[in-house]
Protein backbone atom coordinates (compact mmCIF):
# COMPACT_ATOMS: atom_id res chain seq x y z
CA UNK A 1 0.00 0.00 0.00
CA UNK A 2 1.37 3.02 -1.08
CA UNK A 3 0.41 6.78 -1.14
CA UNK A 4 0.53 8.36 -4.56
CA UNK A 5 -0.07 11.51 -6.23
CA UNK A 6 -3.69 12.36 -6.51
CA UNK A 7 -6.40 13.97 -3.93
CA UNK A 8 -10.57 14.09 -3.06
CA UNK A 9 -11.19 13.17 -7.01
CA UNK A 10 -8.93 9.84 -7.12
CA UNK A 11 -11.81 7.79 -5.81
CA UNK A 12 -14.70 6.50 -7.96
CA UNK A 13 -17.75 8.82 -8.30
CA UNK A 14 -16.10 11.98 -6.83
CA UNK A 15 -16.08 15.40 -8.63
CA UNK A 16 -14.95 18.64 -7.07
CA UNK A 17 -13.91 22.34 -8.21
CA UNK A 18 -11.76 25.94 -7.09
CA UNK A 19 -13.03 28.95 -8.50
CA UNK A 20 -12.14 32.88 -7.55
CA UNK A 21 -15.26 34.60 -5.81
CA UNK A 22 -13.36 37.11 -4.06
CA UNK A 23 -14.22 36.44 -0.66
CA UNK A 24 -11.91 38.80 1.13
CA UNK A 25 -13.29 41.54 -1.14
CA UNK A 26 -9.42 42.56 -2.42
CA UNK A 27 -9.53 41.29 -5.92
CA UNK A 28 -6.41 39.46 -7.17
CA UNK A 29 -7.54 35.40 -9.08
CA UNK A 30 -6.69 33.50 -5.94
CA UNK A 31 -9.10 30.75 -5.74
CA UNK A 32 -11.34 30.42 -2.38
CA UNK A 33 -14.72 28.77 -3.18
CA UNK A 34 -14.88 24.99 -3.70
CA UNK A 35 -17.53 22.07 -3.91
CA UNK A 36 -16.64 18.62 -3.24
CA UNK A 37 -19.76 16.19 -4.56
CA UNK A 38 -20.43 12.14 -5.26
CA UNK A 39 -22.53 11.15 -7.68
CA UNK A 40 -24.48 9.30 -5.03
CA UNK A 41 -25.44 9.27 -1.45
CA UNK A 42 -22.02 8.55 0.98
CA UNK A 43 -21.47 7.67 4.59
CA UNK A 44 -20.20 10.30 6.25
CA UNK A 45 -17.77 10.98 9.69
CA UNK A 46 -16.59 14.30 10.98
CA UNK A 47 -14.70 15.23 13.69
CA UNK A 48 -14.14 18.56 14.73
CA UNK A 49 -12.06 21.31 16.77
CA UNK A 50 -11.84 21.34 20.92
CA UNK A 51 -12.56 25.08 21.20
CA UNK A 52 -15.23 25.85 22.91
CA UNK A 53 -15.15 28.99 20.27
CA UNK A 54 -16.90 26.81 17.05
CA UNK A 55 -17.78 28.51 14.39
CA UNK A 56 -20.97 28.24 12.45
CA UNK A 57 -19.87 25.45 9.70
CA UNK A 58 -18.56 23.49 12.38
CA UNK A 59 -21.83 23.53 14.06
CA UNK A 60 -23.53 23.14 11.19
CA UNK A 61 -21.83 20.11 9.71
CA UNK A 62 -20.97 17.94 12.82
CA UNK A 63 -24.98 18.04 13.57
CA UNK A 64 -25.31 16.14 9.65
CA UNK A 65 -22.33 13.92 9.98
CA UNK A 66 -23.67 12.62 13.37
CA UNK A 67 -26.49 11.25 11.26
CA UNK A 68 -24.00 9.54 9.17
CA UNK A 69 -24.54 10.44 5.62
CA UNK A 70 -23.69 13.56 3.05
CA UNK A 71 -22.95 13.68 -0.88
CA UNK A 72 -21.64 17.09 -0.94
CA UNK A 73 -19.42 19.94 1.06
CA UNK A 74 -19.12 23.42 -0.38
CA UNK A 75 -15.99 25.12 1.07
CA UNK A 76 -14.25 28.47 1.52
CA UNK A 77 -11.11 30.08 1.99
CA UNK A 78 -10.37 33.98 3.31
CA UNK A 79 -13.43 33.99 5.89
CA UNK A 80 -14.15 32.05 8.76
CA UNK A 81 -17.70 32.73 9.39
CA UNK A 82 -16.56 32.26 13.45
CA UNK A 83 -17.95 34.81 15.86
CA UNK A 84 -20.26 35.74 13.66
CA UNK A 85 -23.88 34.89 16.05
CA UNK A 86 -26.70 34.21 14.57
CA UNK A 87 -26.06 35.66 11.35
CA UNK A 88 -23.02 33.67 11.15
CA UNK A 89 -25.24 30.21 11.39
CA UNK A 90 -27.84 31.25 8.39
CA UNK A 91 -25.29 32.48 6.53
CA UNK A 92 -23.71 28.53 6.38
CA UNK A 93 -27.30 27.05 6.31
CA UNK A 94 -28.08 29.12 3.12
CA UNK A 95 -24.33 28.25 1.64
CA UNK A 96 -25.76 24.27 1.59
CA UNK A 97 -29.20 25.16 0.53
CA UNK A 98 -27.41 27.74 -2.85
CA UNK A 99 -25.32 24.51 -3.09
CA UNK A 100 -27.83 21.60 -2.34
CA UNK A 101 -30.12 23.53 -5.27
CA UNK A 102 -27.17 23.83 -7.72
CA UNK A 103 -26.50 20.05 -7.38
CA UNK A 104 -29.83 18.83 -7.35
CA UNK A 105 -29.94 17.97 -3.91
CA UNK A 106 -31.74 18.14 -0.38
CA UNK A 107 -29.66 20.86 2.05
CA UNK A 108 -29.11 18.82 4.36
CA UNK A 109 -26.91 16.28 2.45
CA UNK A 110 -24.72 18.92 2.09
CA UNK A 111 -21.68 19.84 4.23
CA UNK A 112 -20.21 23.78 4.48
CA UNK A 113 -16.44 24.27 6.05
CA UNK A 114 -15.07 27.73 6.10
CA UNK A 115 -11.31 29.05 7.22
CA UNK A 116 -10.03 32.43 7.19
CA UNK A 117 -10.21 35.54 9.42
CA UNK A 118 -12.31 35.50 12.65
CA UNK A 119 -15.07 37.95 13.34
CA UNK A 120 -16.24 38.53 9.72
CA UNK A 121 -19.48 38.07 7.98
CA UNK A 122 -19.36 36.82 5.08
CA UNK A 123 -19.88 38.66 1.44
CA UNK A 124 -23.18 37.09 0.97
CA UNK A 125 -23.31 38.01 -2.47
CA UNK A 126 -20.32 37.29 -3.73
CA UNK A 127 -20.56 34.06 -2.05
CA UNK A 128 -23.75 32.93 -3.67
CA UNK A 129 -22.16 33.61 -6.89
CA UNK A 130 -18.97 31.89 -6.30
CA UNK A 131 -20.53 28.95 -5.22
CA UNK A 132 -23.50 28.84 -8.32
CA UNK A 133 -19.93 28.99 -10.40
CA UNK A 134 -18.26 26.32 -8.36
CA UNK A 135 -21.18 24.00 -8.32
CA UNK A 136 -21.28 23.87 -12.79
CA UNK A 137 -17.47 23.62 -12.48
CA UNK A 138 -17.41 20.03 -10.70
CA UNK A 139 -15.25 17.69 -12.26
CA UNK A 140 -13.10 14.78 -11.97
CA UNK A 141 -10.25 16.89 -12.63
CA UNK A 142 -11.36 19.27 -10.62
CA UNK A 143 -9.23 17.80 -7.10
CA UNK A 144 -6.16 20.56 -7.66
CA UNK A 145 -8.32 23.16 -7.94
CA UNK A 146 -10.75 22.44 -4.97
CA UNK A 147 -6.88 21.55 -2.93
CA UNK A 148 -5.83 25.30 -4.09
CA UNK A 149 -9.13 27.07 -3.07
CA UNK A 150 -8.98 25.70 0.19
CA UNK A 151 -5.68 27.31 1.30
CA UNK A 152 -5.20 30.58 3.56
CA UNK A 153 -1.51 31.05 4.48
CA UNK A 154 -0.39 27.55 3.00
CA UNK A 155 2.37 27.63 0.63
CA UNK A 156 1.69 24.56 -0.98
CA UNK A 157 -1.16 22.36 -1.38
CA UNK A 158 -1.68 19.36 0.30
CA UNK A 159 -2.96 16.18 -1.36
CA UNK A 160 -2.22 12.39 -1.66
CA UNK A 161 -4.28 8.93 -2.50
CA UNK A 162 -4.08 5.49 -1.96
CA UNK A 163 -5.54 2.71 -2.98
CA UNK A 164 -5.98 -1.18 -1.82
CA UNK A 165 -7.73 -4.58 -2.33
CA UNK A 166 -10.44 -4.86 -0.13
CA UNK A 167 -12.49 -8.31 -0.41
CA UNK A 168 -11.34 -8.48 -3.71
CA UNK A 169 -12.21 -4.80 -5.21
CA UNK A 170 -9.83 -1.68 -5.85
CA UNK A 171 -10.59 0.54 -3.45
CA UNK A 172 -8.92 3.95 -3.36
CA UNK A 173 -9.37 6.56 -1.03
CA UNK A 174 -8.22 10.41 -1.77
CA UNK A 175 -8.10 13.21 0.52
CA UNK A 176 -6.80 17.03 0.75
CA UNK A 177 -6.23 19.13 3.82
CA UNK A 178 -5.07 22.73 4.87
CA UNK A 179 -3.21 24.30 7.53
CA UNK A 180 -0.43 26.28 8.34
CA UNK A 181 -1.06 28.32 11.16
CA UNK A 182 -3.38 28.00 14.34
CA UNK A 183 -2.19 24.83 14.40
CA UNK A 184 -2.33 22.88 17.09
CA UNK A 185 -3.15 19.23 19.19
CA UNK A 186 -7.28 18.23 19.06
CA UNK A 187 -7.25 19.06 15.57
CA UNK A 188 -5.17 21.67 14.18
CA UNK A 189 -6.46 24.66 12.05
CA UNK A 190 -7.04 22.79 9.67
CA UNK A 191 -9.77 21.53 6.95
CA UNK A 192 -9.11 17.98 5.52
CA UNK A 193 -12.04 15.94 3.58
CA UNK A 194 -11.21 12.13 2.67
CA UNK A 195 -13.25 10.91 -0.16
CA UNK A 196 -12.71 6.77 -0.83
CA UNK A 197 -15.11 4.50 -2.93
CA UNK A 198 -15.40 1.75 -0.60
CA UNK A 199 -17.93 0.46 0.70
CA UNK A 200 -17.88 1.27 4.46
CA UNK A 201 -20.90 1.13 7.03
CA UNK A 202 -20.94 4.63 9.33
CA UNK A 203 -19.89 3.55 12.59
CA UNK A 204 -16.69 1.77 11.56
CA UNK A 205 -16.33 4.39 9.12
CA UNK A 206 -16.75 6.85 12.84
CA UNK A 207 -14.80 4.61 14.76
CA UNK A 208 -11.88 4.46 12.05
CA UNK A 209 -11.93 8.16 11.60
CA UNK A 210 -11.69 9.04 15.58
CA UNK A 211 -9.06 6.11 15.77
CA UNK A 212 -6.94 7.71 12.89
CA UNK A 213 -6.78 11.28 14.34
CA UNK A 214 -6.01 10.38 17.43
CA UNK A 215 -2.44 9.03 15.72
CA UNK A 216 -2.16 11.88 13.16
CA UNK A 217 -3.53 15.50 13.22
CA UNK A 218 -3.91 15.23 16.69
CA UNK A 219 -0.33 15.04 16.95
CA UNK A 220 0.71 17.94 15.64
CA UNK A 221 1.32 21.62 16.63
CA UNK A 222 2.65 24.89 14.94
CA UNK A 223 2.19 27.47 17.51
CA UNK A 224 -0.28 26.15 20.39
CA UNK A 225 -3.57 27.97 19.08
CA UNK A 226 -6.95 25.52 18.67
CA UNK A 227 -9.02 26.91 16.16
CA UNK A 228 -12.75 27.54 16.12
CA UNK A 229 -13.10 25.64 12.51
CA UNK A 230 -11.47 22.44 12.42
CA UNK A 231 -12.94 20.11 10.27
CA UNK A 232 -11.97 16.49 9.18
CA UNK A 233 -14.72 15.01 7.36
CA UNK A 234 -14.83 11.35 5.62
CA UNK A 235 -16.94 10.51 2.44
CA UNK A 236 -17.42 7.06 1.76
CA UNK A 237 -19.69 6.36 -1.75
CA UNK A 238 -19.31 2.60 -2.14
CA UNK A 239 -18.98 2.38 -5.71
CA UNK A 240 -16.07 0.42 -5.61
CA UNK A 241 -18.79 -2.52 -4.32
CA UNK A 242 -16.15 -4.47 -2.35
CA UNK A 243 -18.01 -6.16 0.90
CA UNK A 244 -18.54 -3.97 3.22
CA UNK A 245 -16.53 -2.50 5.94
CA UNK A 246 -17.72 -3.38 9.18
CA UNK A 247 -16.39 -2.92 12.97
CA UNK A 248 -14.51 -5.73 14.09
CA UNK A 249 -13.50 -7.30 10.54
CA UNK A 250 -10.09 -8.34 8.58
CA UNK A 251 -11.69 -5.56 6.02
CA UNK A 252 -11.98 -2.66 8.32
CA UNK A 253 -8.21 -3.30 9.82
CA UNK A 254 -6.91 -2.70 5.76
CA UNK A 255 -9.15 -0.01 5.98
CA UNK A 256 -8.29 1.90 8.99
CA UNK A 257 -4.47 1.60 8.21
CA UNK A 258 -5.40 2.77 4.59
CA UNK A 259 -7.05 5.62 6.01
CA UNK A 260 -4.46 6.34 8.99
CA UNK A 261 -1.66 6.04 6.37
CA UNK A 262 -3.53 9.19 4.37
CA UNK A 263 -4.01 11.22 7.49
CA UNK A 264 -0.46 10.70 8.73
CA UNK A 265 1.21 11.59 5.86
CA UNK A 266 -1.38 15.16 5.50
CA UNK A 267 -0.79 15.81 8.67
CA UNK A 268 3.01 15.82 8.27
CA UNK A 269 2.40 17.93 5.25
CA UNK A 270 0.14 20.50 7.57
CA UNK A 271 3.21 20.17 10.18
CA UNK A 272 6.23 20.87 7.66
CA UNK A 273 4.21 23.76 5.93
CA UNK A 274 3.78 25.50 8.93
CA UNK A 275 3.49 29.36 9.21
CA UNK A 276 6.78 30.61 8.50
CA UNK A 277 8.50 27.26 9.31
CA UNK A 278 11.96 25.66 7.24
CA UNK A 279 12.43 22.54 9.17
CA UNK A 280 9.49 19.18 10.36
CA UNK A 281 10.15 18.00 13.71
CA UNK A 282 9.31 14.69 14.81
CA UNK A 283 9.45 13.72 18.03
CA UNK A 284 9.40 9.84 18.89
CA UNK A 285 8.64 8.75 22.54
CA UNK A 286 9.12 5.06 23.60
CA UNK A 287 9.26 3.15 26.67
CA UNK A 288 6.08 5.08 28.09
CA UNK A 289 3.84 3.75 30.99
CA UNK A 290 0.64 4.19 28.50
CA UNK A 291 -0.02 5.58 25.14
CA UNK A 292 -1.22 7.94 26.97
CA UNK A 293 1.61 9.38 28.95
CA UNK A 294 3.17 8.83 25.14
CA UNK A 295 1.53 11.39 23.28
CA UNK A 296 1.58 14.06 26.24
CA UNK A 297 5.39 13.70 25.99
CA UNK A 298 5.78 14.10 22.59
CA UNK A 299 3.56 16.56 21.72
CA UNK A 300 4.82 18.72 24.35
CA UNK A 301 8.16 18.22 22.77
CA UNK A 302 6.55 19.64 19.30
CA UNK A 303 4.89 22.82 21.32
CA UNK A 304 7.88 24.17 22.94
CA UNK A 305 8.98 27.54 22.02
CA UNK A 306 12.21 26.80 23.09
CA UNK A 307 13.03 23.73 20.67
CA UNK A 308 11.17 25.58 17.89
CA UNK A 309 13.35 28.22 18.00
CA UNK A 310 16.73 26.12 18.91
CA UNK A 311 15.33 23.95 16.08
CA UNK A 312 15.74 27.15 13.96
CA UNK A 313 19.43 28.17 15.22
CA UNK A 314 20.31 24.84 14.09
CA UNK A 315 21.67 24.54 18.06
CA UNK A 316 21.83 21.26 19.04
CA UNK A 317 20.27 22.39 22.73
CA UNK A 318 19.22 18.96 23.68
CA UNK A 319 18.36 20.20 27.08
CA UNK A 320 15.12 21.97 26.19
CA UNK A 321 13.51 19.03 25.13
CA UNK A 322 14.52 17.03 28.14
CA UNK A 323 12.76 19.92 29.91
CA UNK A 324 9.27 19.79 28.26
CA UNK A 325 9.01 16.00 28.56
CA UNK A 326 9.92 16.82 32.19
CA UNK A 327 6.76 19.27 32.38
CA UNK A 328 4.32 17.22 29.75
CA UNK A 329 2.76 15.41 32.90
CA UNK A 330 4.13 12.10 31.11
CA UNK A 331 4.94 9.44 34.09
CA UNK A 332 8.52 8.71 33.54
CA UNK A 333 11.89 8.62 35.94
CA UNK A 334 14.51 11.35 34.66
CA UNK A 335 17.42 9.21 35.89
CA UNK A 336 16.37 6.46 33.12
CA UNK A 337 15.92 8.26 29.73
CA UNK A 338 17.97 7.93 26.14
CA UNK A 339 17.87 10.76 24.27
CA UNK A 340 18.91 10.43 20.43
CA UNK A 341 19.07 13.57 17.82
CA UNK A 342 18.81 11.45 14.29
CA UNK A 343 21.25 8.56 14.95
CA UNK A 344 23.35 10.65 17.74
CA UNK A 345 23.10 9.60 21.50
CA UNK A 346 22.64 12.59 23.46
CA UNK A 347 21.72 11.24 26.87
CA UNK A 348 22.20 7.85 28.61
CA UNK A 349 20.42 7.18 31.65
CA UNK A 350 19.54 10.54 32.47
CA UNK A 351 22.88 11.53 32.31
CA UNK A 352 24.94 13.42 29.36
CA UNK A 353 27.06 11.66 26.90
CA UNK A 354 29.75 13.66 24.85
CA UNK A 355 28.77 13.76 21.07
CA UNK A 356 30.14 16.05 18.19
CA UNK A 357 29.00 19.14 17.81
CA UNK A 358 29.88 18.76 13.78
CA UNK A 359 27.66 15.67 13.37
CA UNK A 360 24.82 17.55 15.45
CA UNK A 361 25.07 20.28 13.35
CA UNK A 362 24.94 18.08 9.93
CA UNK A 363 21.44 16.70 11.21
CA UNK A 364 20.21 19.47 12.42
CA UNK A 365 20.75 21.25 8.43
CA UNK A 366 17.94 18.62 7.48
CA UNK A 367 14.27 19.46 6.35
CA UNK A 368 13.18 16.86 8.65
CA UNK A 369 14.68 16.96 12.36
CA UNK A 370 13.72 13.24 14.64
CA UNK A 371 14.66 13.27 17.97
CA UNK A 372 14.11 9.95 19.72
CA UNK A 373 13.36 9.41 23.31
CA UNK A 374 13.28 6.23 25.62
CA UNK A 375 11.24 6.57 28.42
CA UNK A 376 12.35 3.16 29.69
CA UNK A 377 9.27 3.50 31.51
CA UNK A 378 6.81 0.65 30.02
CA UNK A 379 6.25 -0.17 26.42
CA UNK A 380 3.94 2.42 25.21
CA UNK A 381 5.01 4.51 22.16
CA UNK A 382 3.67 7.51 20.28
CA UNK A 383 5.20 10.24 17.62
CA UNK A 384 4.23 13.98 17.00
CA UNK A 385 5.09 16.05 14.30
CA UNK A 386 5.36 19.82 14.87
CA UNK A 387 8.37 22.69 13.43
CA UNK A 388 10.39 25.54 14.10
CA UNK A 389 9.90 28.89 15.20
CA UNK A 390 11.10 31.50 12.74
CA UNK A 391 11.09 35.00 12.49
CA UNK A 392 8.99 34.37 9.21
CA UNK A 393 6.28 33.11 11.89
CA UNK A 394 5.35 36.76 13.45
CA UNK A 395 5.84 38.74 10.40
CA UNK A 396 3.12 36.33 8.81
CA UNK A 397 0.63 36.56 11.86
CA UNK A 398 1.18 40.29 13.36
CA UNK A 399 -0.47 41.31 9.53
CA UNK A 400 -2.67 38.74 8.64
CA UNK A 401 -5.53 40.73 8.23
CA UNK A 402 -4.06 42.94 5.91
Amino acid sequence: MELFKGGVTAPQGFLASGVHADIKGKGGTKKDVAVLFSKVPCAAAGVYTTNKVQAAPVVLTRARTDRGELQAVVINSGNANACTGEQGLKDAALMAEWTAKALGLEPEAVGVASTGVIGVTLPMDRMKAGIAKAAVAVSPEGGQDAAEAIMTTDLVDKQCAVSLDLGGATVTLGAMAKGSGMIHPNMATMLAFVTTDAAVEPTALAVALKEATARSFNMITVDGDTSTNDMLVVLANGMAKNPPVVLGSALYDKFAAALEAVLIHLAKEVARDGEGATKLLEMRVKGAPTVDDARKAAKAVCGSALVKAALFGEDANWGRVLCALGYSGAGFDPAKVDLWLGDLLMMKAGAPVAFSEEAAAVILKEKTVVFTADLHSGTAEATAWGCDLTYDYVKINGSYRT
